[in-house]
């Protein structure tokens, strides 16, 4: 790699902070753009899997998630009414591959991430609009609203609705998925939920999370199907969401009972065809950017930290920035294209409102060979290293 690199991040989520972290980490001279006023707190929680956190071990980085989050003790599979349906072999994998799955409010993995990153050099209210390559190589990126900004490297990582994928690309219709989802993060205690635990109840196109996140707090997400222009446009409040989800364990009507209104927030869930071309010349994508997934199997964040190791791998060790970013998406492609399509796939699965097809589901769970389950897990929480990468 030459000496001195310097790259412009669009984006100071998940994605963009992981990005400047990691290229910092080999080197290079990181300035991230944000298209809001100012980094504020971010809402609801996540899941950092264990891929992610091994991912971040490659170069080095621990940002100490385990105290600010919680380690994932226990993950459950239980009916609408709260009956165990199965103990899924999560712990044990983690164990194995030897790195904690962990789940954490947004704003304290965001201010992991920041204590990281220390200051970095950071402009918010600009708003990216598209970019051009200079005769000398470099990119120049432009804003709406701020000066235009020039660099060796650009990464876009400014999720779901990307203009820098846009301006690759071109306009993308979004994929809906059929359903709502509704977040939140409360204080919560309760028997049910001890330190680690995720629980995930399965109803008739409902479904709903239950998830410690570590220091009295607790996070969690609802599932309906409806359609699209229903759910984009949900106005049914917290007596909508209590509704939804009369007669299931009474853990679930207890937490969303106490959850603030205000702190409710509804989403459609969607996704993009997958996007098999993320980059062009010195610029790149990463993270929802590039690969926008369903939520089922808690991995855009993992997914988005994973992209950003391989990438400044790819970087540092590249002739020149071209070679670098095109070796880092030839590197991620298969396995973020198999994360999307697994996501979408046991989403359709786990919304399933059919009686008969809802009794195979279960049933499915309740006895396919724990073998089975461990090896569809392990091939998600296990991080394909870097040895391979070019």
């Amino acid at each position: 790699m030459n000496p001195g690199l310097s790259a412009v991040v669009v984006g100071s989520g998940i994605g963009g902070l992981s990005a400047a972290i990691a290229l910092r980490r080999v080197g290079v001279d990181v300035h991230i753009y944000e298209r809001a006023s100012g980094i504020r707190p971010a809402g609801t929680a996540l899941s950092l899997m264990s891929n992610a956190i091994a991912a971040l071990d490659e170069l080095g980085i621990d940002l100490g998630l385990a105290e600010r989050g919680a380690v994932v003790r226990r993950f459950d599979i239980r009916t609408r009414r709260g009956r165990l349906m199965r103990r899924m072999p999560f712990t044990e994998i983690c164990d194995d591959l030897g790195a904690p799955s962990v789940c954490i409010s947004r704003s304290d993995l965001q201010a992991a991430m920041l204590d990281e990153l220390r200051d970095p050099p950071l402009t918010t209210g600009a708003t990216a609009t598209g970019f051009e390559r200079e005769p000398d190589g470099r990119v120049r990126v432009d804003f709406a609203d701020h000066p235009s900004a020039r660099a060796d490297l650009l990464v876009g990582a400014d999720g779901f609705g990307s203009r820098i994928r846009e301006a690759l690309a071109g306009p993308e219709p979004a994929r809906d998925s059929g359903y709502v989802c509704w977040l939140a993060v409360v204080p919560f205690d309760h028997p049910r939920l001890t330190p680690g635990y995720i629980g995930h109840y399965w109803g008739a196109g409902q479904r709903f999370g239950l998830i410690d996140i570590g220091h009295g707090r607790a996070y969690w997400w609802g599932t309906r199907n409806m359609p699209a222009t229903e759910s984009a446009n949900w106005t049914g409040g917290k007596a909508g969401v209590l509704r939804a989800f009369d007669g299931w364990a009474p853990e679930i009507r207890e937490i969303v009972d106490r959850t603030p209104e205000s702190s409710i927030i509804a989403v459609p869930s969607r996704d993009r065809a997958f996007l098999e071309r993320w980059g062009s010349g010195p610029v790149t994508l990463l993270g929802d950017a590039a690969h926008p997934m369903l939520t089922s199997l808690g991995q855009g964040a993992g997914m988005a930290v994973e992209d950003a190791v391989v990438l400044a791998h790819s970087v540092s060790r590249a002739p020149d920035v071209e070679t670098g970013l095109r070796a880092y998406e030839d590197a991620r492609r298969d396995r973020t294209r198999a994360m999307v399509a697994n996501s979408r796939a046991v989403s359709d699965m786990e919304q399933i409102e059919r009686p008969v097809r809802r009794v195979l589901r279960d049933l499915y769970m309740r006895t396919v060979p724990r073998r089975v389950l461990t090896e569809r897990a392990r091939a998600a929480l296990a991080f394909p290293g870097l040895a391979g990468v070019a």
